[in-house]
This record gives structure tokens, C-alpha cells and sequence, in this order.
């Protein structure tokens, strides 16, 4: 291999499509193109399809189809579900200052419409303070949400527990598993999850196409953000991307099969990744390392400038944070809010593994990434 071929290690952006994924939505755009809720025998053959794509999804967080709505994505599936309880009795909801933005954002929104937010801190390790849950529940608490598992270092929360609590206080729980759904079991109904939110484009299928899944047994009420046709049982108007829907449920299936062989091939590519970078001098991990999806690790190089080792690395594709605020030269949310200083945080790469990285790209990025950041730390005393 030589430099110049693409090494791609922020899977936690975007994967690559599975081809599988790409092979089944083909029909639907030539063949199979007619409207899901047409009467005829084309528009009813399409629509089966995407009952059996909601059965995919469904059955990969353990839910049943009717459960299942789809929309454009992890965000919008956020948006539907916070939004939709505005008009609730109880007017306090919790989340976590490690949040990605789109439930920040929306939070933010929700204070803005008489709702009271409390933003609970992690410990240096990424983890919420249980406790701390415990103390700031009250009887006007109508909502938790918080992330399976963290977009930028991984971290995971003790799901089970934090829902053992908030069912003993009769708070409805609401799980952003959109880095995890694909790439861990999760299980709806074991763990007590009321509402949760996955994309497709997290797990090899396409861009545009998420869902939020909704207990039938919480009997939540929501308010549809996007109203018209009456789609989806009114929850979600608009005519269905078919094709999305179909990419989702392949991509959905094929994790069901290939979860654990994904996850063993895979880990053992992020821990040889791992410890080839942490021949950095004074470099350290972010986050706890015992409670952590098997694809990520967030590592500090300390004296490096992250962004201007993502600029040098060209064709070994990493970030320092969420995808979404990439843009900006900002320490990360999510690491200041772990107890870094301004300049760890900027010092700081997130690697993200997928299922098409190989042990080859790993040997080319470890050596790369240390020549580099060993060349500007030199720079930086001179």
C-alpha cells in the first residue's frame, strides 16, 4: 500500500456504505420505485418492503416494527422526540454535558419553551456520577436523555443502572445509541429504554435515513414536528425515501449477523492502534478505558496541535471531535467537559475503526502519526 491510498479512521462521522447495503436499495430507485402508500399492486409491493425494513431495525434493538419511525436521521429523530413532549404536565428534563450538540441544541430549545434543563457533569473519566442522577431528579421530572455510548471518545454509560433509576422515579428514559446501534447488542427492553435514536450512516448504510424508536408500553404521546400526509402513522408526514428505509434495514441485518465477529476484529485493531500511539511521549487516553466501545480511542498528544496534524496527515482521515463542529477551532465540549484544560483538548485526536479498516492501515497511521507529531513537537522548541 502505498501513503497515497485513502486511510480512513473517523469512522464515527460516517462509515462507507456496505455494498451489500448499496445492492439492496438499487431496485428502489429504478424498478421499484413506486409511492409506499399507493393502493395499487406496485405501490403495495413497495410498501411491504419497507415493513420488513422496519422489522430489521426493530429487530436489532430488540423492539417490535410498530415501534419504529423513521426520519432523515439521528437528529431529526432527537428533534421528534424532545420536541414531542412539549406539551407535558411535568417541564424538567436531564441530560448530560457530554451530550452531542443535537441534544444540547434542543435542550436549549426546550428551556426556550418553559422547560427547565439540568446539565449534569461527568468525572474526568467521561462517566455520570449516579448519585449526582439520584439528587437532581424531582417530581417535575419528566425526561433523561443520555448517549450509549460518546461520539468522541467512546465512553460508555452504565445504561442499566441509570434506567434502574429513573423507572424507580417513574421518569421516561431517552437513549441516543446512534454510535452505538450496529456495533453493540442493545437491547430495548432489557435495558428499559423508552426512546431511542440511531442513523444509518453510523453503521455502513446511507446518509439521510434514521429512526427513532418509541416504547408502545410508556404510552408517550408525541406531537409530530412535520405534519401533511398523515405517514407513519402521523408521527412523521412526508412521503417515505424508500430506498433510505431499505439501506437501514440491510445495514440493520447484516449487524445482527455480524455483530460479534465485527467487534472482535475490530477491537484488536483499536487496542494495537492504541498502544502504537501511546509510545508518544506524556500521550494518554480520554476517557474511561474499562467502559468503551471496541472502535474508538480519543488520545492527547500533548505540545501537538491536533488540527495541524489532521492538515499534515492528508490522506489519514481523523478528527479532534464531533463531525458536526469540525468546522470550529474549539476546544471539544465533550473533553472540557471531562476536566481538560483548553490546550489537552486541542492536543487531542479521535480515531474511529470500522468494519473495512485493516491491520495494515493501522501499521501505516501509527508510524505516520508519530513521525509527525515527534517532527512538530521539535518545531515547537525551536
Amino acid at each position: 500500500m502505498s501513503h497515497q491510498q485513502n486511510i480512513y479512521l473517523d469512522n464515527n462521522a460516517t462509515t462507507r456504505i456496505d455494498e451489500r447495503v448499496l445492492n439492496a436499495m438499487l431496485p428502489y430507485f429504478t424498478d421499484l420505485y413506486a409511492n409506499s402508500t399507493s393502493s395499487h399492486i406496485a405501490g403495495l409491493t413497495v410498501k411491504e418492503a419497507v415493513e420488513n425494513a422496519a422489522w430489521q431495525v426493530a429487530a436489532l434493538i430488540n423492539a417490535d416494527a410498530e415501534e419504529i419511525i423513521f426520519t432523515s436521521g439521528a437528529t431529526e429523530a432527537i428533534n421528534l422526540a424532545l420536541k414531542g413532549l412539549v406539551n407535558q404536565d411535568k417541564k424538567h428534563i436531564i441530560t448530560i454535558s457530554t451530550e452531542h450538540k443535537a441534544v444540547l441544541e434542543t435542550c436549549r430549545f426546550m428551556e426556550s419553551n418553559s422547560f427547565e434543563v439540568s446539565y449534569l457533569e461527568v468525572s474526568r473519566n467521561g462517566l455520570l456520577d449516579l448519585n449526582l442522577l439520584k439528587e437532581t431528579i424531582t417530581d417535575k421530572t419528566l425526561i433523561f436523555i443520555g448517549m450509549f455510548s460518546n461520539n468522541e471518545t467512546g465512553v460508555i454509560q452504565n445504561i442499566k443502572e441509570i434506567s434502574r433509576i429513573l423507572k424507580s422515579k417513574n421518569v421516561l428514559f431517552m437513549c441516543d445509541a446512534t454510535q452505538s446501534v450496529g456495533k453493540i447488542p442493545i437491547d430495548v427492553k432489557a435495558l428499559g429504554i423508552d426512546l431511542l435514536t440511531l442513523s444509518a450512516h453510523k453503521f455502513y448504510g446511507p446518509k439521510g435515513i434514521g429512526a427513532l424508536y418509541v416504547s408502545a408500553k410508556a404510552k408517550i404521546k408525541l406531537i409530530p414536528q412535520i405534519i401533511g400526509g398523515g405517514q407513519q402513522r402521523k408521527l412523521r408526514s412526508g412521503t417515505l425515501n424508500v430506498p433510505g428505509i431499505i439501506g437501514l434495514g440491510k445495514a440493520s441485518e447484516i449487524a445482527v449477523n455480524e455483530l460479534e465477529k465485527d467487534s472482535n476484529r475490530i477491537n484488536l485493531l483499536r487496542n494495537k492502534l492504541e498502544s502504537g500511539l501511546l509510545q508518544f511521549e506524556d500521550s494518554f487516553v480520554n476517557g474511561c478505558i474499562q467502559n468503551r466501545i471496541y472502535n474508538t480511542t480519543n488520545i492527547c498528544f500533548p505540545g501537538v496541535n491536533s488540527e495541524q496534524l489532521i492538515m499534515a496527515l492528508g490522506n489519514i482521515s481523523v478528527s479532534n471531535g464531533s463531525s458536526c463542529s469540525a468546522v470550529t477551532s474549539e476546544p471539544s465540549h465533550v473533553l472540557k467537559a471531562m476536566g481538560l484544560s483548553d490546550e489537552e483538548a486541542l492536543s487531542s485526536i479521535r480515531f474511529s475503526l470500522g468494519r473495512f479498516t485493516t491491520d495494515e492501515e493501522i501499521d501505516i497511521a501509527v508510524e505516520r502519526v508519530l513521525t509527525l507529531a515527534q517532527q512538530f513537537v521539535l518545531l515547537r522548541r525551536h
